[in-house]
């Protein structure tokens, strides 16, 4: 039992003067003007008894550290706060996935690659969340231009790591001129580890190998937990590619 189980907490909508809840707030000022609890809480529509919406609310957001917190977050999660059901935590799961979609949605045109900033930019809606380690190709064009992203190899909470004739095997079948290389660190530090070293370095010869270019080796974590402040970990910044 945690402590606001045994302490309730008050009934905050209840305390919420009529005029100020979220749903008229919404209609009279608009979503941009609403907090993330606000906004979660007209999601959820409703609580339960002893468990007021405000406060579910808030309590999710405060148990994910953030909204954006929650796109990690699977049903099992959800159903763990008071307050939520099956089919509020179905339809906060599908919330995610829908967030994390319109996130990952590629533009029109095919992004430009050619820098350690623009790849991270690009894979962090798809990396973000993850609890498995994936890896990505992501094939490029003569001018570093996507053509298309694919996923080689998908993990435990430590290694998914691919060998170099999976890698470039993808590439030559989608038509790349170019290529680089993508995984994540489900701890959210970037840094690599002695097996990530190894694999780049596998990976440089054989790109040479096949006459390729290995445009980068990119790890993505999580800024906060990033000692840079970056939250990802580019190989051809380090010098190594």
């Amino acid at each position: 039992m945690t402590n606001a189980d045994a302490y309730p907490l008050p009934n905050r909508l209840r305390e919420t003067a009529v005029g100020e809840r979220p749903q008229e707030r919404l209609e009279r000022c608009g979503p941009e003007a609403l907090s993330d609890t606000e906004l979660l809480a007209l999601l959820l529509r409703s609580g339960t008894r002893g468990h007021d919406v405000l406060t579910v609310a808030a309590r999710l957001i405060g148990e994910a550290g953030s909204l954006a917190g929650l796109i990690a977050w699977q049903p099992a999660d959800f159903l763990r706060l008071k307050g939520i059901g099956k089919i509020k935590a179905g339809q906060l799961v599908a919330v995610m996935e829908v967030a994390r979609r319109v996130l990952g949605h590629r533009p029109a045109e095919a992004p430009l690659l050619g820098s350690p900033d623009a790849i991270h930019d690009y894979v962090r809606p798809f990396a973000t969340g993850l609890e498995v380690e994936k890896f990505w190709v992501l094939c490029l064009n003569r001018k570093n231009r996507l053509l298309k992203h694919v996923e080689v190899s998908s993990g435990t909470a430590t290694a998914a790591l691919a060998h170099p004739r999976e890698v470039f095997r993808t590439a030559l079948r989608e038509g790349a001129i170019a290529l680089v290389c993508v995984h994540n660190h489900p701890s959210g530090d970037p840094a690599p580890s002695a097996a990530d070293v190894q694999a780049t370095r596998q990976l440089r010869e054989a790109a040479r190998a096949v006459d390729m270019a290995l445009i980068d080796h990119v790890i993505v974590g999580r800024p906060a937990a990033d000692p840079t402040g970056r939250g990802y970990y580019s190989f051809r910044q380090a010098g190594m590619l």
